[in-house]
């Protein structure tokens, strides 16, 4: 070959090598670098007509990481980006509100540039709560904080007014809204001691919490308001001023349904987010690729405080000792996202059962009688579903949220789906 031949092929190999290089160049938009994942600009994003690749629904150890789904909304749910923790269904929902009788209303409060707050209701059943009172379990992570009711839940094991989650310094007024709703339900009139249940986190960053500007009859507006069916999601009713490590947190939902072989129940949690660590999204190290995490360069600026509270239904049949044994059980999902239930972390969890089979009503409250119980034995599949529900129900509040400006300017960003996504796919674990 003359060397003229040998400058030609040469410059042919390089254009080839050159064209490769360029058709494999990711596009990336202004927003989409914005996202905070360092990352981004090493992976092609797919539009939303871009069809899904051959062999997605392959298992994660079977699929290569550069294979990407279709890019995420700007929302999204944790199911829409491919994290479904566990292994077991979601009900038709994927809400508390998929046991059948539960009912979730919001206030949501947002005036000014200073007020971001509200309250968030979950009545077990539709039915007079104070005569017809519901089996509970309390179950106590880390302590700081307040969870009024408490006691009387842990001495008799039941729940006889709504659940009601606000902010740290509206507790009272929480109390008080739920006594007055009871108070005034038909059949109540000669009631003189109600034990009202109000859990809290501190939504003090985005809110101006001394304001104090939730009152009774707002209490008394969720209560009323609650609804079956979808619950509205993120920075809603108790979550509107909340956090989830470093990102804005807020109110979030799922649920799991047993096979018929378990039973067939159906099991709901609800959480409301003000807590940090260590983000692990589906078992995706998040916090960390997005360089937003508690302890980063060893210092500790309390990234890892907050609180979280955990709110539990169930159809099955239990007992209130069984429900405090599921609800411990929430906490190994609250783990899973990354938290380590830091010193100043207030960490709860009530569960309760909606099944007429165990209901406390005045009959069955006058003299001994038989109930049924759920065996120890068939506790596991519950306890196992309770955790799967905990953890996605996190993921649902922090991607349902939204950026969110509040008190002095302070300002908490909404963590993007699409990064997530990213993430999730880089390392496999979708399916």
């Amino acid at each position: 070959m003359s060397t003229s031949e040998q400058t030609t092929t040469l410059l042919t190999y390089r254009r080839r090598i050159l064209g490769a290089l360029l058709a494999m160049a990711p596009t990336l938009t202004l927003a989409q670098r914005a996202d905070g994942d360092p990352a981004a600009a090493s992976e092609p994003v797919r539009q939303k007509d871009t069809p899904q690749p051959a062999g997605l629904d392959a298992p994660p150890s079977t699929r290569a990481p550069t294979q990407a789904r279709t890019q995420a909304p700007a929302r999204a749910l944790a199911r829409d980006i491919g994290i479904r923790p566990g292994v077991l269904q979601p009900g038709p929902l994927n809400a508390i509100t998929d046991v059948t009788g539960v009912a979730v209303g919001h206030l949501t409060l947002i005036e000014g540039a200073s007020v971001r707050t509200g309250v968030t209701a979950i009545l077990p059943h539709p039915g007079n709560l104070f005569q017809d009172k519901v089996p509970a379990g309390f179950a106590l992570g880390n302590g700081f904080g307040k969870f009024a009711g408490s006691t009387q839940v842990e001495e008799l094991g039941e729940i006889e007014t709504p659940i009601v989650l606000t902010n740290t310094l509206s507790v009272a007024e929480g109390m008080a809204g739920a006594v007055e709703w009871t108070l005034g339900q038909p059949g109540n009139e000669r009631v003189m001691s109600v034990n009202a249940v109000v859990g809290e986190t501190n939504d003090g960053f985005l809110n101006d919490i001394r304001g104090r500007h939730v009152t009774s009859q707002h209490v008394v507006q969720a209560i009323a308001g609650a609804r079956a069916g979808p619950v509205p999601q993120g920075c809603v009713g108790a979550g509107t001023g909340t956090q989830a490590f470093g990102w804005k947190g807020g109110i979030g939902t799922s649920s799991r349904v047993l096979p018929p072989t378990l039973g067939g129940y159906t099991i709901g949690v609800l959480v409301q987010t003000n807590y940090g660590g260590v983000l692990s999204m589906g078992g995706a190290p998040v916090g960390r690729e997005l360089g937003r995490y508690y302890l980063k360069g060893v210092v500790d600026d309390h990234g890892g405080d907050g609180s979280v509270v955990i709110v539990i239904a169930t159809d099955a049949p239990l007992s209130d000792r069984n429900l405090k044994r599921m609800a411990h059980r929430a906490f190994l999902g609250i783990g899973r996202t990354g938290s380590s239930m830091a010193n100043g972390s207030g960490d709860y969890a009530i569960a309760f059962s909606t099944s007429p089979a165990v209901r406390r009503t005045p009959e069955r409250r006058k003299a001994a009688g038989t109930l049924e119980d759920l065996a120890n034995d068939a506790m596991s599949p519950l306890f196992q579903v309770v955790s799967e529900a905990t953890e996605e129900a996190v993921y649902n509040a922090m991607l349902q949220a939204v950026t969110t400006t509040g008190v002095d300017g302070h300002r908490l960003e909404a963590i993007t789906p699409a990064a997530v996504q990213r993430i999730i796919d880089r390392h496999a674990l979708g399916v």
